[in-house]
């Protein structure tokens, strides 16, 4: 098969997302030789990761919205120089105080790489052939995370936990080459910035999303309580802005397309059901089975490899039969495979019970996310597809720290908050009878999950019937019938 220009673009993209997704898992091994290095506690060095998701969130559609108009290639390329600078930053940074805030840096980067890669995507291939290409970034993605994990565990062991950011200078210096190069641009709006919503949807986003992982830390208190109603009260203001304004930040017309509303409410609590499991089996091996960091991470490998070996033949499925099924049949299988935790894990289960659920779960990554990506993407017009892929890393993200306090909120009621952080970190773990407490609160977690999965299910399932082979002229009125 011939190399052809759009492939490059699609390895570009691929890079992106496997530089990303790296990120998200390096650093999960790392935190005790941080804390230790640093001379930090776990409750710190725990907000390496946590400012991280909520920067991208905070920041996805704001930054979607730019791309739409200054150019998606633009702010993609921006955001792998700004990525790549950052993890230098992250890798020298003397104090855990400057860690967090170079690692917020990096996530700005990272926040302008995703919020545009998949309208570059869009734009770049024919609406039939895009669920292929989301389907090489679902696999970069998963086969990112599981490297995260091994490197992280390899690289801090053998080398030093700085190398986990400098590993990222290489990969960006090149990839911004070749998106300078090859990353142009097809799509853009004269549009004006809506500076005032911006400001109020990214308030809102912070403040909730900031409550929500405090009271997570520490339990109810009148300042998160605070946050939750300032976030609340700021999401009335940016709905009164952006009824008023011309161009809003999110162009709710794009929500009367069935298919795009009901696949962005897919991703949300598919994300609020899926990252907690993954959150919860960490803290089970390390804290509950004595597992190091890097042991706990070789136990999950299995779930990694199958949803990267088989994220692009799904991928090429949905373009061929639409998201509809391939994506819901996905979530069955992670309800499935939740639903067996539950059922088998104990204090004492064999771990290769363990291994049987990721591979069960690991159907969920090979088929939901090209599917619903490559449904919200194709179903949008070219001008507003930088705020749709912005939008949809917004609810991934949002579903990712809902899972996040989902999972700590049910750690924290069989154990300490500070000792499910810990556990969670690999720095502790629970002795005598607690373990029965902690998997017990651990199975009233996954009750929980699994309640996501079903709604993730009914939303996708009601996406409905796609045709791509048929030209896109006009998201609202042609490509979908309400």
């Amino acid at each position: 098969m011939n190399w052809s220009k759009e492939d490059t673009i699609l390895a570009v993209i691929v890079i992106g997302t496997l530089m990303a997704s790296i990120d998200s898992t390096i650093v999960l091994l790392a935190f005790p030789a941080m804390t230790q290095a640093l001379h930090s506690t776990i409750a710190n060095i725990i907000w390496v990761i946590l400012i991280y998701m909520i920067v991208v969130a905070v920041f996805s559609t704001q930054f979607g919205r730019i791309g739409d108009i200054y150019g998606r290639s633009k702010m993609f390329n921006l955001g792998f120089i700004v990525f790549t600078i950052a993890s230098f930053l992250c890798g020298i940074a003397p104090t855990v105080v400057t860690l967090v805030i170079f690692r917020a840096v990096q996530a700005l980067g990272g926040a302008l790489i995703a919020s545009n890669s998949s309208a570059i995507i869009a734009d770049t291939f024919e609406r039939h052939k895009i669920g292929r290409a989301y389907g090489f970034t679902g696999m970069s993605w998963n086969i990112g995370a599981l490297l995260g994990i091994l490197l992280g565990g390899i690289i801090t062991t053998y080398i030093g936990y700085r190398y986990i950011f400098f590993i990222n200078v290489p990969i960006g210096i090149v990839a911004v080459i070749l998106g300078l190069k090859y990353v142009k641009d097809k799509n853009k709006t004269n549009d004006k910035l809506d500076l005032p919503g911006m400001v109020a949807l990214g308030a809102a986003i912070a403040l909730i999303s900031y409550a929500g992982i405090n009271y997570a830390s520490i339990g109810l208190t009148s300042s998160n309580v605070l946050m939750l109603i300032l976030g609340i009260i700021a999401i009335f203001i940016f709905i009164i802005i952006d009824r008023k304004i011309k161009v809003p930040t999110i162009n709710f017309t794009m929500f009367k397309n069935k298919i795009f509303r009901n696949a962005l409410m897919a991703s949300l609590f598919q994300g609020l059901g899926f990252m907690g499991v993954t959150f919860l089996l960490i803290m089970y091996l390390q804290g509950v089975r004595g597992y190091s960091p890097l042991d706990a991470a070789l136990v999950l490998f299995p779930g990694y490899l199958v949803s990267g070996i088989l994220a692009p033949y799904m991928g090429r499925y949905s373009d061929k039969f639409g998201a509809k099924f391939i994506s819901t049949i996905g979530i069955v299988f992670m309800a499935l495979g939740v639903l067996f935790y539950l059922l088998v894990l104990g204090v004492t289960t064999p771990i290769y019970y363990v291994v049987i659920g990721t591979i069960i779960t690991g159907f969920v990554g090979a088929m939901f996310w090209p599917a619903n990506n490559s449904a919200v993407m194709a179903n949008v017009q070219g001008q507003l597809r930088g705020a749709a892929s912005g939008s949809l890393r917004l609810f991934g993200s949002l579903g990712l720290i809902g899972s996040f306090i989902i999972a700590f909120v049910a750690a924290a009621l069989a154990v300490p908050r500070y000792l499910a952080f810990e556990i969670f970190a690999g720095t502790s773990k629970v002795i005598g009878g607690i373990g029965k407490g902690f998997v017990a609160g651990m199975h009233m977690a996954f009750i929980a999950l699994i309640a996501m999965l079903i709604i993730a299910a009914i939303f996708s399932f009601a996406i409905g019937e796609e045709n791509r082979k048929e030209e896109f002229k006009n998201t609202e009125e042609k490509s979908v019938k309400d």
